[in-house]
């Protein structure tokens, strides 16, 4: 089971308790955009094997959205940090690179 802690009130929950809300750390794309790049927006996500950054709201406690960065295939949890973040903190970062040396992602 998926058990992670909520980064606003420090509780450490299962995923009973909490709301997914897909793919973190998404540019935003609306009016004024291109047809493409609105369709790309709304229907294509990334569906890794392996870390993947994603959006939780802490639905049963405190009802706070925040972001979560996990290995989609071990469940192994690497971090949660709060939702206005706009890139993973650098612990999480070294938490990853520690774990997973092969690891490509974020900088």
């Amino acid at each position: 089971m998926l058990i992670l802690t909520c980064p606003y009130c420090g509780i450490r929950c299962d995923e009973t308790e909490l709301a997914p809300g897909g793919e973190a750390h998404l540019k935003r794309f609306g009016p004024g955009s291109t047809d493409e790049a609105f369709e790309a927006y709304l229907f294509e996500r990334e569906n890794p094997m392996g870390v993947h950054f994603e959006r939780w709201r802490h639905a049963y406690g405190c009802g706070r959205w925040f972001l979560a960065a996990r290995d989609t295939v071990t469940l192994e949890v690497f971090g949660t940090y709060k939702a206005q973040m706009p890139e993973p903190p650098e612990e999480i970062v070294a938490a990853i690179r520690a774990r997973r040396p092969e690891w490509e992602g974020r900088a």
